[in-house]
């Protein structure tokens, strides 16, 4: 093991991704066991060292950041159907929100949780819109695949806003019998 110091940039090359792999788990399984205030979480692009989540109070204490500015309901609205149609066409956001989404678009790259994903190959070739890692990192996911689906969400009891409960009332009105 004294020899390891010796070992020249070409030994390394010849490490398998796959023995990589295993100690970053096994780095990871053991920063669990010994109760370590942070850990190791794997991301899209690799491995990340955060902090351990019983430990991130403390951290915050010490540590506190800004808190960044809460997204609008409609920048949510918007930040959903690119998450889950991307890559897409502001004009087809916007055909499925049904408003200009022209300042939300704006607000959400300014942010950082959309960006430019090229042009669509159909006339005019509009400018094609797609999550950023940045996305992915804020809301805990390590690839798209990790979205909650539709039947998913259905199944959380979701608090309704007050349009829709006051649709819901009238609707149930109308149907109840005079």
């Amino acid at each position: 093991e004294g020899d390891q110091e010796s070992e020249t940039p070409n030994e390394f090359k010849r490490v398998k991704n796959a023995e990589v792999a295993a100690a970053l788990e096994q780095l990871k399984l053991e920063y669990i066991q010994q109760r370590r205030a942070f850990q190791l979480v794997e991301k899209t692009e690799g491995w990340q060292l955060a902090t351990d989540p019983g430990f991130a109070k403390w951290v915050r204490q010490l540590f506190p950041a800004p808190k960044p500015a809460r997204l609008s309901a409609p920048a949510l609205e918007t930040l959903a159907i690119i998450a889950y149609r991307q890559p897409i066409t502001r004009a087809d956001v916007e055909a499925v929100r049904g408003v200009n989404i022209d300042g939300v678009l704006q607000t959400l790259m300014e942010r950082g949780v959309v960006k430019i994903a090229g042009r669509a190959e159909i006339p005019g070739r509009p400018l094609l819109y797609e999550t950023t890692q940045f996305f992915l990192d804020h809301f805990g996911l390590r690839n798209l695949d990790e979205l909650p689906n539709a039947e998913e969400l259905r199944r959380y009891n979701l608090p309704m806003g007050q349009a829709v409960k006051s649709a819901a009332a009238t609707q149930a009105g109308s149907t109840n019998p005079g």
